[in-house]
């Protein structure tokens, strides 16, 4: 892997959360979900839209398709936008998901100046990307330039001592339990000032 790795991997992240949501739109629930989320019959949300009720029914029921005039009712009554009516609403359930890294179980994806370690790897639609780090570059001449992404990111030290660097800000020395939180596209670098591989924990976000 090339210094832009960690590109590459929230690139791999967001592309396995991504094919888990691909799921088609179910256009008749969403409208069905939306008048129920109004507490409004059948009758109440068709005279709010404009709409004949066994035009209501129809769509619900994947029926028909509706016209863009149609949606354009559909949408005013519902008090939404029209885009909204194709949104999946956000299941906010808590659903008890968890997964459980072994020490050994950590996927491993070395590079010149970095050694991590990829956390949590069984749990697809992840929001955060954890991983382990060892620190192996010595100097900024080691990096092909800044490392920035999208997203915002959580630096822990572990072990040793590590030199943050960042494109707006004087570079920090890191001890062990000292933490950072940036903005992931800012360019960034970190390297180890011990004469052993710093170790930090990692966490950046996927959304």
């Amino acid at each position: 892997m090339s210094e832009s790795d960690p590109e590459a991997l929230l690139q791999l992240a967001r592309q396995s959360a991504s094919a888990a949501d691909a799921e088609p739109l179910d256009l008749g629930a969403r409208v069905r979900e939306l008048r129920k989320s109004h507490g409004w019959t059948l009758e109440q949300a068709a005279v709010r839209a404009g709409l004949a009720r066994s035009t209501l029914s129809k769509i619900e029921n994947g029926q028909m398709s509706p016209t863009f005039e149609a949606l354009k009712k559909l949408a005013e009554g519902l008090q939404i936008s029209v885009p909204q009516l194709f949104t999946p609403t956000r299941d906010e359930h808590v659903n008890g998901r968890m997964a459980v890294t072994r020490a050994d179980e950590a996927q491993p994806a070395p590079t010149a100046t970095y050694e991590h370690d990829l956390l949590a790897q069984a749990l697809t639609r992840k929001k955060m990307l954890p991983y382990h780090t060892r620190v192996r570059a010595r100097s900024m001449e080691e990096f092909d330039g800044w490392v920035r992404h999208a997203g915002e990111e959580f630096l822990y030290v572990l072990t040793g001592v590590v030199r943050l660097y960042s494109e707006f800000y004087e570079p920090v020395d890191m001890r062990r339990g000292d933490s950072a939180y940036y903005d992931a596209a800012m360019g960034h670098n970190v390297i180890s000032l011990s004469p052993e591989d710093a170790t930090i924990l990692w966490v950046t976000s996927l959304e």
